[in-house]
C-alpha cells in the first residue's frame, strides 16, 4: 500500500468532518467543507507539520498511537479505523488467496436453503457460490458474477435497486475497505480501473474514500417477475476462508415480500425428474 493512498484517505475523511462534529467553532468563512489540517493536528495532539507530511505522503512510519489519535479526530468508525491502519501497514491482513473457492460443504449448505437466497462473496464482491433462489433473485442481470460490476455496469442495476444510490455507495465503500487487504488489493485495483473507466458515478463515489463492510442492511429491490421486494440481508464471515462472507437474504414472515420469494422459488424450481416406468 502506498503512502499516497494513506494521504488521500486522510484528506478525504477530513473533508467529511464538520467542525461542529468535534466541538470546533468556525470563526471565519470556509472555502471548503470539513476540518482544516491544523484543526486535525490539534485534535490529534500532533504538530501541523507532521500531519501535513502524512497527507502529502512524506511521513512513512506513523505510530499506532498517533494513528489512533488521528482516527478519533476524524471520527472514524471501526471499518474506517481498521482501513487507516492497514494503509499505514500496521494492521494484520489475511494471506489466504482471495479467490479460493468455497468448500463443497458450504455449497451444499447453500442448496439446503431452497427458500432463502444466499451467496458467498469475496473481498472484491465476486460471487463465488450461490444457491438456486439467489440465481432467481438476480435473474434480471446478464451475469451473477460481481456485485459492484452488476450495480454500475449492467443497465439492469439502476432498475433492480430501488435505492440505487445506496447500493452504489455500499459497493464502493466495500471495495475501498478491501483495498487495504494485501490478499485482495491487486484484484480490487483491477476492478476499480474497470469500473472507473466506464462509470462517472463510480469515479465520484470512489473519490469520497468512504469505507464500510457488510454486516446487516435492508434492500428495496424491483424484480422483473415478482415486482417489489423488501429484503434484509445478514453477512457472516466464513471461518477458515479469510475474506469470504456468506450473505443471506430474507423477508419478514408473512409479509408480501416473503410471499413473493416463495413465488420466485416456485417459478424457478427445477422440474421433478420423471419416475422410471415399472419393469414389465
Amino acid at each position: 500500500m502506498t503512502t499516497s493512498e494513506l494521504g488521500s484517505f486522510l484528506k478525504a475523511r477530513r473533508g467529511h468532518v464538520r467542525p461542529a462534529d468535534v466541538g470546533v467553532t468556525a470563526h471565519t468563512p470556509r472555502r471548503v467543507p470539513g476540518l482544516r489540517r491544523e484543526e486535525v493536528a490539534v485534535l490529534a495532539g500532533v504538530s501541523v507539520d507532521y500531519y501535513a507530511r502524512l497527507e502529502q505522503g512524506r511521513e512513512r512510519n506513523p505510530s499506532p498511537s498517533v494513528l489512533g489519535a488521528i482516527a478519533s479526530a476524524l471520527c472514524l468508525d471501526l471499518d474506517q479505523r481498521e482501513h487507516l491502519f492497514r494503509l499505514a501497514g500496521l494492521a494484520p491482513t489475511a494471506l489466504a488467496p482471495a479467490t479460493e473457492p468455497p468448500p463443497q460443504a458450504l455449497r451444499e449448505l447453500l442448496e439446503a436453503w431452497p427458500h432463502t437466497p444466499a451467496v458467498v462473496i469475496d473481498r472484491r464482491l465476486d460471487v463465488l457460490a450461490h444457491n438456486a433462489l439467489a440465481a432467481a433473485l438476480y435473474a434480471d442481470f446478464a451475469r451473477l458474477d460481481n456485485l459492484a460490476r452488476m450495480t454500475f455496469l449492467d443497465p439492469v442495476g439502476a432498475r433492480f435497486y430501488v435505492r440505487w444510490d445506496r447500493a452504489a455507495e455500499s459497493c464502493v465503500a466495500n471495495l475501498r475497505l478491501a483495498l487495504g487487504h494485501v490478499d485482495a488489493a491487486d484484484g480490487v485495483r483491477a476492478l476499480v480501473a474497470e469500473l472507473a473507466s466506464a462509470s462517472a458515478a463510480f469515479r465520484h463515489l470512489w473519490a469520497r474514500h468512504d469505507v464500510r463492510g457488510k454486516t446487516h442492511e435492508s434492500k428495496e429491490l424491483h424484480h422483473g417477475e415478482v415486482g417489489e421486494l423488501s429484503l434484509d440481508y445478514h453477512a457472516f464471515d466464513v471461518r477458515g476462508l479469510p475474506g469470504h462472507q456468506l450473505v443471506v437474504y430474507g423477508a419478514a414472515p408473512g409479509s408480501p415480500s416473503a410471499e413473493k420469494l416463495q413465488l420466485l422459488a416456485s417459478l424457478h424450481a427445477a422440474p421433478a425428474t420423471a419416475a422410471a416406468p415399472p419393469e414389465v
